[in-house]
């Protein structure tokens, strides 16, 4: 199944309100998309945080392939331009397919 990586940079001071839009953007794209697994993880730098979202989705039925489609990816895309004031510079999209 394919899943999406997207990583960027957060300044510090401005975490609390990244976070809050992240988790907001995430919460409205798993109620659009039944079985939409996202995280938000970040790792602390001095000033600068980086910040990585993964998209994940299950198959819910036996003729579902389940993974993110373009469709999918192509909406997270679409929600992700509300973080425009949050974050810093670009969002850096990567796709892999699980192995098993």
């Amino acid at each position: 199944m394919r899943e999406l990586f997207v990583w960027y940079r957060v300044d510090a001071r401005r975490a609390d309100a990244a976070r809050s839009a992240v988790e907001a953007m995430q919460r409205s794209l798993a109620a659009t998309f039944p079985g939409l697994q996202a995280r938000l993880l970040v790792r602390r730098d001095a000033g600068i945080q980086t910040w990585m979202e993964t998209y994940a989705r299950a198959r819910l039925t036996e003729d579902e392939r389940g993974g993110i489609d373009p469709d999918t990816e192509a909406a997270i895309a679409q929600a992700a331009l509300s973080l425009r004031g949050v974050i810093d510079g670009e969002r850096h999209v990567e796709a892999f397919e699980a192995l098993r």
